[in-house]
């Protein structure tokens, strides 16, 4: 990797840990179905310009099904769920357990893809879901909200989406343009929430603060974010690349704690260290094969 592989994974980092913290300043205000929807439809519809700008052919007729299924599970569904969770606990709690993204992934790429569960793995999963146990158990104990719990499951629910997608990917999806999943699944993801609406509509107002929100967990998250994730896998490859999962949940809490005041309490940060080690042990067991510019990609665990 040279220098400006290392700068864009940083920048992925930041934004993708930055998402966290737009989403716990617009969920409380918007509800969480605004909120998903509508960080979909500004990054989905900014990549389509630039579909434009670049004279990209996404190829909807081939593609639409595949764009659909990615649309829905690895963009709408998460994105929703980490914004009901944002609702009711720390951007940086969110962070960290986005960070099980890679675990869940072992487990269904060796149902479904038949790769080999290593030992490293085994030993992943149980310190990853350790770790989720320790910040969940030390939480409870500090609070009284009957949703904290909800919200830790629906951040794993999230997390193994992502994962799930990215075996579909990897399954039926590998031959699909990643620059086309990345802006035309967004926008299958917008169509899919927009009913919702019907029956979820946004709870506040949408001032100045709450319209920059959106403009940066929409441009700069989804789009910016998306952009620089592919750009990664077709120059590092995609094992490299998901070393964003180390970084993310660092910047989340970062962010959290500069411009949100959170405080991170020891078993948040022993359960913390305990998820992004299982990453590890998760992701040593992945040889990387890959080519330089190669283009197929995996699911994003953001």
């Amino acid at each position: 990797m040279n220098f400006a592989d290392w700068a864009r994974l940083l920048l992925l980092s930041a934004v993708w840990g930055a998402s966290f913290i737009f989403m716990r300043v617009l969920a409380p205000v918007l509800g969480p179905v605004a909120t998903a929807d509508l960080r979909v439809a500004v990054g989905g519809g900014a990549l389509l310009l630039y579909f434009l700008l670049i004279r990209f052919k996404p190829l909807w007729r081939k593609n639409w099904r595949h764009y659909a299924v990615i649309g829905i599970f690895n963009v709408g569904l998460p994105f929703l769920l980490f914004s009901f969770a944002a609702v009711h606990i720390s951007a940086s709690y969110s962070a960290i357990i986005n960070a099980t993204t890679p675990l869940f992934g072992a487990v269904f790429a060796a149902i479904w893809l038949r790769e080999r569960f290593t030992r490293n793995k085994a030993i992943g999963l149980v310190l990853g879901f350790a770790g989720v146990a320790t910040i969940t158990g030390a939480s409870l104990s500090l609070t009284t909200s009957s949703n904290f719990i909800t919200s830790i499951l629906a951040c794993l629910l999230a997390a193994a989406s992502y994962a799930g997608a990215g075996v579909y990917i990897k399954r039926f999806a590998s031959h699909v343009s990643p620059v086309g999943s990345a802006g035309c699944a967004q926008m299958f993801a917008a169509i899919a929430l927009l009913p919702i609406w019907l029956v979820a509509p946004p709870s506040g107002l949408i001032d100045t603060t709450i319209a920059l929100n959106i403009l940066g967990i929409g441009l700069l998250s989804s789009g910016l974010g998306f952009l620089l994730y592919f750009r990664l896998v077709r120059d590092i490859g995609p094992a490299r690349a998901m070393m964003v999962a180390f970084l993310t949940p660092l910047f989340g809490i970062i962010w959290g704690t500069v411009f949100l005041g959170e405080k991170m309490t020891p078993p948040a940060i022993l359960g913390g260290g305990m998820i992004v080690l299982s990453t590890l042990l998760i992701l040593r067991g992945k040889e990387p094969r890959e080519v330089r510019g190669r283009t197929a990609h995996k699911g994003h665990p953001l």
